[in-house]
């Protein structure tokens, strides 16, 4: 690990046509707020850049083509390609110029074989999906028997651990009050018995229907990372939330001296 960098892997969410003002510049093709956006992303800290082009219903493969093309000439970051669809997918593993991660796998019969048979023989990562035909998993031990049934199928078509990323589902706490612990938990024995995969997700899921989110979103950062929660698909551009990373990694031992963390508070990145 080169000085600067963290062990955890960061998935900027920025780049999605869910988001209006991406939606409206992908529409104009407005390539200038596209490449500024990513610029900034890889500036505050991504290790990837999501691109997810499905927002405009019959246009999702020309968006895509296009912000590809945009985002390749603004960073030299890997890509998170973002899509439902393996036809899109197909396309854009084959514009893209470093080893992708291809978001995502589940195990939910219409999604899974169509995606395995797309995964076969691929040079590419995976966030897999701790969902399958019944819902959202109910417990820990929901989250977990999928996770290793994931882990087992995509190990079977040649995938390393490493190259696995499990998604837990995190779910809103104001649906639920054990929605934290479930995850937290979930996230744990993962770590610890899949050996050598990586854990991911939307971590602002947690906050959802919540006011103050960001502070929700920040706390429950540090303490997933307590628990072995080694990536989020999150905004680099939150300083807040990049500073609690950037503290968290420290404080788990993963920084050295407490180098990234003293660069980090020299640069104005950590402030109390």
């Amino acid at each position: 690990m080169n000085e600067g960098e963290t062990m955890f892997t960061v998935i900027g969410e920025r780049i999605n046509t869910t988001l209006k003002k991406v939606k409206a510049a992908v529409t104009e093709r407005d390539a200038d707020y596209i490449a500024e956006d990513v610029k900034r992303q890889e500036a505050c800290g991504a290790t990837y850049i999501d691109v997810n082009a499905g927002a405009r219903i019959g246009h999702e493969e020309e968006d895509m083509k296009w912000l590809l093309s945009v985002i390749q000439g603004a960073t030299k970051l890997p890509l998170c390609l973002d899509s439902p669809d393996p036809a899109i997918l197909e396309m854009a593993y084959g514009l893209v110029e470093q080893t992708p991660l291809i978001n995502s796998i589940s195990l939910e019969k219409d999604r899974f074989d169509p995606m395995m048979q797309y995964l076969k023989g691929k040079e590419c990562r995976i966030i897999a999906l701790c969902m399958d035909d019944s819902g959202m998993p109910k417990s820990v031990d929901d989250i977990f028997d999928r996770a290793k049934s994931l882990v087992a199928e995509l190990e079977g078509i040649g995938f390393k651990r490493d190259d696995i990323f499990i998604d837990p589902l995190i779910q809103p706490m104001s649906v639920a009050a054990e929605n934290g612990n479930m995850a937290m938990d979930a996230v744990e024995k993962i770590m610890t018995e899949l050996e050598g995969v990586h854990t991911t997700g939307g971590l602002s899921n947690i906050s959802y229907g919540l006011p103050q989110r960001k502070m929700v979103n920040r706390i429950f950062l540090a303490m997933m990372m307590a628990r072995g929660y080694d990536s989020a698909i999150m905004d680099p551009l939150d300083k807040e939330i990049m500073a609690v990373l950037k503290t968290a990694d420290m404080l788990k031992g993963a920084d050295n001296f407490c180098m990234n963390y003293l660069k980090a508070v020299r640069a104005g990145d950590i402030v109390a």
